[in-house]
């Protein structure tokens, strides 16, 4: 540790960091005996994964004689660095010599760069541990931006560790055929089914990495449309459902979900005025509930920066997420500090949003409210153009929901009737095709259904 001008700067000790000298030289002599041991050793080791300087030296050579086509072995190599000024920077010819003394065994060169790999990785993190120390000190470096560096370096640390090997694009090309083969012999959907037919028949269910924006005016029934799919999706496919309520607290959650799997009115149930045979449905609910994994979170001012370590958190408990839900769009933050311009700022979350359901391979529901336009029209049928304060939401989405209920505009229309008609639009969709989806909504308890039509 050394201080000057009044900071203290915490360095690397002289102690030689994570390393495995004989696996490197045995890598080294792979390549230069056999040509594909080049190729494989270029899929997944950069220079700096080397530890020695000479050995970068050697490894940057080989690379760049591959890159040219150039033949490669121990008097080409040794040719080259001496032609490009750098065989005095690797010790001379001598080391080379010593490269070709090392039996290499070439059925073990994936295990070798595997260890060279973990030392590698294992350097970043010491390196990494100083950085931050060393930002905690600066005190006029926001503590939120070192955390914010912290969290994103050490999971591109973790993504490194996770995926040791970036797939050549004919090894995708045969990855993407075998899941096909896998698929073909399932009746399943590719993605998580909705629960409403008509709608994962257009979509094919929700598919990882896909942000999925659900639009309406205000009690249009957002809230109650995302409750019955998240109902479907936790009871189908237990996996676990991360849910964003950034308006309702979690005891508001709960009465809906209770109020819509028993069949009790929200209003009944909240004030407590139940029959008999209530008390047995709401047991049976309260017993389902309490054993599937829904984590419901209602933490006000959220930023897209806390929703990510709140997933990470959920990852290291349960090991996979289905689901996430925000409810919704509007009332996150970009930071804790409140942006002048709210679009640019809406832009930035749901780039952010986006950038988080490719990261963690999981759909994102987020729901939004639609601008007053739609109520200045004839017809008032909403369109991408309402969604409000829409900045880049229509061109990051994958698919784009919006929900319509006639009844909403006019009371009047069916006012006898306790299920009316209502309508999911699908007006964006990246990867599949366009439609209205025909779905029945029942006010209390609220809940949408699929409608059945007679095809005789």
């Amino acid at each position: 540790m050394k201080q000057f001008n009044n900071k203290v700067q915490f360095s690397i000790s002289e102690t030689p960091l994570p390393h495995n000298f004989v696996a490197e030289k045995i890598i080294l002599s792979c390549l230069l005996v056999n040509y594909e041991a080049i190729e494989v050793t270029l899929k997944t080791v950069r220079v700096e994964t080397f530890y020695f300087i000479n050995h970068q030296e050697i490894y940057k050579a080989i690379v760049e004689m591959y890159r040219k086509k150039l033949p490669i072995n121990i008097f080409s190599v040794n040719d080259f660095l001496k032609e490009t000024g750098r065989l005095d920077k690797i010790g001379g010819t001598k080391v080379l010599l010593e490269l070709i003394n090392q039996i290499p065994n070439l059925v073990y060169l994936e295990e070798y760069i595997q260890l060279i790999q973990d030392k590698f990785l294992r350097r970043s993190l010491i390196n990494l541990g100083y950085e931050a120390i060393n930002s905690a000190y600066i005190t006029n470096i926001p503590l939120e931006k070192i955390l914010n560096d912290f969290e994103k370096k050490s999971f591109q640390l973790t993504n490194e560790l996770i995926e040791e090997k970036k797939l050549t694009t004919a090894e995708l090309f045969s990855t993407i055929f075998l899941e096909l083969k896998e698929k073909a012999l399932k009746s399943d959907l590719p993605g998580l089914g909705s629960g409403f037919y008509d709608l994962d028949s257009l979509t094919q269910g929700f598919q990882k990495s896909d942000l999925i924006i659900l639009a309406g005016r205000p009690s249009m029934g957002k809230t109650a449309f995302v409750l019955n799919i998240t109902e479907n999706i936790i009871k189908n496919y237990k996996v676990p459902i991360l849910f964003f309520s950034l308006e309702m607290s979690k005891e508001q959650l709960i009465y809906r979900l209770l109020s819509s799997e028993t069949g009790i009115s929200q209003t009944r149930l909240k004030i407590g005025n139940l029959y008999k045979e209530d008390w047995h449905e709401l047991k049976e609910s309260i017993q389902t509930y309490s054993r599937l994994p829904l984590f419901i979170d209602d933490q006000s001012n959220l930023t897209t920066q806390d929703i990510r370590s709140k997933i990470k958190k959920i990852l290291f408990e349960q090991n996979k997420i289905g689901l996430i839900v925000i409810d919704y769009l509007q009332l996150l933050v970009n930071s804790k500090l409140k942006s002048e311009n709210r679009v640019q700022e809406l832009s930035q979350i749901t780039r952010a949003l986006k950038n988080l359901a490719k990261e963690f391979q999981i759909p994102i529901i987020a729901l939004s409210q639609l601008s007053r336009n739609v109520e200045n029209r004839i017809n008032k049928r909403p369109v991408l153009s309402d969604l409000r304060e829409s900045g880049s939401i229509e061109q990051d989405a994958d698919l784009v929901l919006m929900l319509y209920r006639e009844n909403y505009y006019n009371p009047t229309v069916e006012k006898n009737e306790k299920i009316t008609p209502a309508e999911l639009i699908i007006a964006k969709h990246r990867n599949g095709p366009l439609g209205i989806v025909e779905l029945s909504f029942q006010n209390d308890p609220t809940k949408f259904f699929n409608t059945f039509r007679n095809t005789e």
